[in-house]
C-alpha cells in the first residue's frame, strides 16, 4: 500500500461581502420584476420596482469606491493589456472579478444605470404615466427618453444573456463555482493562494445605505421638498 496522503483540497477564501452579493442578488430579481410589470402594464409596480432599482445603482456605485476590496473598481478594473493577458492565460488567480468580467460588470452597470434615468424622465404616449423628472424636460424629449428606455432594456437583456452564458462556461467547463461563491461568499483556490478580500467597516456601509436611500428619496420627490 502507498504511504503518500491523498492531495489537499484548495482552501476557499473570501471573496465576496454581504452587501455585495445582497445587491447582485437584488438586481436580478428586480430586472425581472421591471420586465414583467412593464408587459403587463402595472406601471405603479414598475415605478417602485425603478425606485428600488436606482437605490441600488447607487449603493452599488458608492460601495465601488468605498467597499470591501473585491467590490472597488479600483481592484478589479483592468486595461485592454490585461485582458488580453488574462485571454492569453498569464493572468494570476486574485479574488474578485478576473479582468474580462470586471468588463462585463461595469458595462451591465452603466447600462442599468442609464436604463433607471432613462425611465425617470419617460413620458407615455398619453401623458399620463412619466417619470419623476420628467416635469424638467418638454414632452417630446419624455417621449424620446421613453423610447430609450425600451431599447436600452433590450440591450441590457441582451448582456445579462451573455453575462449569464459566460458564467455558465465558467461553471461547466472551467469548475469554478462562481454562483456558489455569490451565494455563501468563498471560493476554493489552489495554492499559492491569493490574498482574501479585505472588508470595509459597518460605518461605510450604513454610509452607503443611508446616501443610497436619500438620494432616491429625493428623486422620487422631484427635488422638490415644499
Amino acid at each position: 500500500m502507498s504511504d503518500a496522503a491523498p492531495p489537499a483540497l484548495p482552501a476557499r477564501i473570501r471573496v465576496w461581502d454581504v452587501p455585495t452579493r445582497l445587491a447582485h442578488w437584488l438586481v436580478v430579481l428586480l430586472v425581472a420584476f421591471s420586465w414583467w410589470t412593464a408587459e403587463t402594464a402595472r406601471m405603479e409596480w414598475h415605478r417602485w420596482g425603478g425606485y428600488a432599482l436606482l437605490g441600488l445603482v447607487i449603493f452599488r456605485i458608492y460601495w465601488g469606491l468605498a467597499g470591501s476590496s473585491t467590490a472597488k473598481f479600483s481592484e478589479f478594473v483592468r486595461g485592454p493589456r490585461a485582458i488580453a493577458n488574462y485571454l492569453r492565460g498569464g493572468w494570476a488567480a486574485a479574488p474578485g472579478h478576473n479582468p474580462l468580467g470586471a468588463l462585463s460588470v461595469v458595462t451591465l452597470l452603466a447600462l442599468l444605470a442609464a436604463q433607471v434615468v432613462l425611465g425617470l424622465f419617460a413620458v407615455d404616449v398619453d401623458g399620463l404615466e412619466s417619470g419623476p423628472l420628467s416635469t424638467y424636460v418638454s414632452f417630446e424629449a419624455g417621449r424620446a427618453a421613453a423610447g430609450w428606455h425600451e431599447t436600452t432594456f433590450n440591450v441590457l437583456l441582451g448582456l445579462i444573456a451573455l453575462h449569464v452564458v459566460a458564467v455558465g462556461y465558467y461553471v461547466l467547463f472551467r469548475k469554478q463555482a462562481l454562483v456558489a461563491a455569490m451565494v455563501h461568499g468563498k471560493r476554493a483556490y489552489p495554492e499559492p493562494q491569493p490574498p482574501s478580500m479585505r472588508s470595509a467597516s459597518l460605518l461605510r456601509l450604513l454610509i452607503g445605505v443611508v446616501l443610497a436611500a436619500a438620494l432616491t428619496w429625493m428623486v422620487t420627490r422631484a427635488f422638490q421638498f415644499v
